[in-house]
């Protein structure tokens, strides 16, 4: 190959490269900006401006603004999945990375105002996030179960707990005490709530050491 060759192979690569830098951008904008005007109210043009595009060059990345919603509820959940929720391990270290969790997200408020609004809007079947919402919440469900099942055959979870009624339980805790934060910063803390009320789904400490099976 002559160096003629490996420059017109190259920049290719910095442009795909320049390209996902600039989507990752536009989502982090995005993100905030969803926050803090609510889906409906945030313009693509208001977006392209913050993220300082032109509105034609944010459609080159984001046809539509659906489109950059699904982008930017994904990369939330994939990045909590990698930090937090990698459902590995041993069901006390899983439920303890769920707290850990709920503690991340009192870092974020700009995401936990934006998941706040976006579900509640989604409860309309003609928001363009209603179909994410409803698979996600499944998902959400089937995972806090898969944990606490988990849980109970490491022996850890009371008697008689039902891991998918819990699941459900755990799942509404959550989201509800996000609008109570949101509401109310100063009085609500949202990772203590729910580290009490896991632990009073175990038999064992939920912050002590490894349990071996009873």
């Amino acid at each position: 190959m002559s160096a003629l060759d490996d420059v017109a192979a190259v920049a290719p690569r910095r442009g795909y490269a320049k390209g996902r830098a600039t989507r990752r951008h536009v989502v982090e904008v995005a993100t905030g900006l969803f926050g803090e005007l609510g889906y409906r109210s945030a313009s693509l043009r208001e977006v392209a401006a913050r993220a300082g595009l032109t509105h034609p060059g944010l459609l080159h990345h984001f046809p539509t603004k659906a489109a950059l919603l699904a982008a930017v509820l994904e990369r939330r959940d994939e990045l909590d999945s990698e930090r937090y929720l990698p459902g590995t391990g041993d069901g006390l270290t899983q439920l303890r990375d769920l707290v850990r969790l709920v503690e991340h997200n009192a870092e974020v408020p700009a995401i936990v105002e934006l998941h706040a609004t976006l579900s509640a809007e989604a409860v309309d079947p003609d928001h363009p996030a209603h179909a994410w919402f409803v698979e996600r919440y499944g998902a959400t469900r089937r995972q806090f179960t898969a944990v606490l099942e988990q849980a109970a055959a490491d022996g850890v979870l009371v008697p008689g707990v039902d891991p998918v009624t819990a699941a459900s339980a755990l799942a509404a805790l959550m989201d509800g005490l996000q609008v109570q934060w949101l509401l109310d910063r100063a009085s609500v803390d949202m990772a203590a709530v729910v580290r009490d009320h896991v632990q009073r789904l175990l038999r064992v400490p939920l912050d002590g050491g490894p349990v071996s099976p009873s």
